[in-house]
């Protein structure tokens, strides 16, 4: 049942139609001490415990309830409002389609411009397009809009450690169009951990048009970028980021970096995991570069008579201009991605996002930690090695096995590396975020080293 506010016209008026003045009068025939504040009631909760409550009240009935989950490797169980569900649900959004007649769609086009500006505002970048299909997609896009942007370049570097499938993805978009890929360390092998920024600066020649860079890579691990997108500029080339928005609320923005391009996963702002999609492709550029800029922007303006409109400004799809002058074929855009993204956004604030970026941080870390202690267990803890919600874990038995043997037992420990890197068969790629409390925690970690154990026994039999 969705909830209903009220206002205070709208109790006045309710009142009145039952012949009562005020509120207490509807409780008269309830004895003052059964009577708020006269329950014992516990303290007040956030929503996120409320829900964890409610839930576990559910499972008395006698369901089991829900697997533990540990998996991220670019999708993540982040906590969302309730708010953002109810109002993205709205008739009004949900129904709408994208607004080709913006004058005739002004609540559509200001939410794309208000999740606009508050993501150009988190990225620390001037302009962000009205989104694309999904991280990867806006990957690819990226990389054509560099070349586009460099004219004569006509390869890109790609670091290692992207996501796996945004590599795919991005060979699906770019080898057709005679666009060069240099792929720089794939940590395939046990232990490798990818290229340094070093590394990916010397393969900068005079036909590369951009540096692709994910930070957090897709291992999870920080990389300080300081002065990194000063030294792929005196190449020539472009610094394109892709970045994890939760961790942007904590470290310096990608346009702080120097990033000439932004883009990254929104899936991790009021978007459900939904077994895959839809999902939200962030894509932020510097102003000097927004003529070649896939998709769309909505902008502010003022009618004839001075009233604040809305207003699609910038149109680089063919469905808009001539063929040969469009920048990208996609047709749509992730609209009501965007919408609830923006109303996670707005509900959450600057500070909110900071407490999920921290408690994100600080849990990963304590699993890190205990995961570390266990038996033929290890992370690497060291100094030279940061990561922010996500850690490789090598275990000593196979990875795969671990995790079916885990999901048995109600947790699921993380994805093993092998599905993407078979030269990782005892290697798990480790997820914590906020919505994991303590004890969600030290119970993956009885549970790993549960079947570590068993399994060690069965060897031993």
């Amino acid at each position: 049942m969705a909830y209903i506010g009220n206002t205070d016209d709208d109790r006045s008026i309710m009142l009145k139609a039952m012949g009562l003045e005020q509120m207490d009068d509807l409780f008269g025939d309830i004895p003052g001490d059964k009577r708020y504040p006269g329950l014992d009631l516990p303290s007040a909760r956030s929503e996120l415990e409320l829900l964890r409550e409610t839930d576990e009240l559910g499972r008395r009935n006698g369901s089991n309830g829900a697997v533990k989950s540990f998996v991220g490797a670019g999708a993540y169980d982040h906590f969302i409002p309730s708010v953002v569900p109810f109002l993205s649900g709205r008739g009004e959004y949900a129904t709408a389609y994208t607004p080709y007649q913006a004058e005739a769609s002004q609540g559509t086009v200001q939410t794309i411009f208000e999740y606009q500006s508050m993501m150009a505002d988190l990225l620390g970048m001037d302009v962000v397009n009205a989104s694309h299909y999904d991280g990867a997609t806006a990957v690819a896009e990226a990389a054509i809009m560099a070349v586009r942007c460099t004219r004569d370049r006509d390869s890109v570097v790609l670091s290692g450690t992207l996501h796996p499938e945004y590599l795919e993805v991005a060979a699906t978009y770019l080898r057709p169009q005679g666009i060069a890929m240099n792929i720089v360390g794939r940590p395939a092998g046990s232990g490798e951990s990818g290229p340094d920024l070093e590394t990916l600066e010397q393969q900068i020649d005079e036909s590369t048009a951009c540096v692709i860079v994910q930070n957090p890579d897709f291992l999870g691990r920080l990389h300080d970028l300081r002065g990194f997108a000063e030294r792929v500029h005196a190449r020539g080339a472009l610094l394109v980021l892709h970045v994890d928005p939760i961790a942007t609320a904590l470290l310096s923005s990608p346009g702080a970096m120097g990033a000439d391009i932004v883009t990254g996963e929104g899936q991790s702002l009021g978007i459900p995991l939904s077994f895959g999609g839809p999902y939200l492709g962030l894509f932020a550029a510097r102003k000097k570069l927004v003529r070649k800029m896939p998709g769309r922007l909505a902008g502010q303006t003022v009618d004839a008579e001075g009233n604040r409109g809305f207003v699609l400004t910038l149109n680089t799809r063919e469905q808009h201009i001539r063929r040969e002058k469009a920048t990208s074929n996609i047709c749509t855009n992730q609209g009501l991605m965007a919408l609830r993204a923006a109303i996670y956004l707005a509900s959450m604030g600057p500070e909110g996002l900071k407490e999920v970026a921290n408690l994100s941080y600080q849990k990963a870390h304590y699993a890190a930690a205990l995961l570390d202690k266990l038996d033929g267990c290890s992370v690497n803890l060291g100094d030279e090695t940061t990561f922010f919600k996500e850690f490789v874990l090598h275990v000593p038995i196979a990875a795969e096995t671990l995790v079916t043997r885990c999901r048995a037992m109600g947790v699921v420990p993380g994805l093993p590396l092998s599905r993407y890197y078979p030269g990782r068969p005892q290697e798990l790629l480790v997820a914590v975020t906020e919505t994991s409390s303590r004890a969600d925690i030290e119970e993956l970690a009885s549970v790993v080293l549960e079947v570590i154990q068993s399994a060690k026994s069965e060897v031993k039999a």
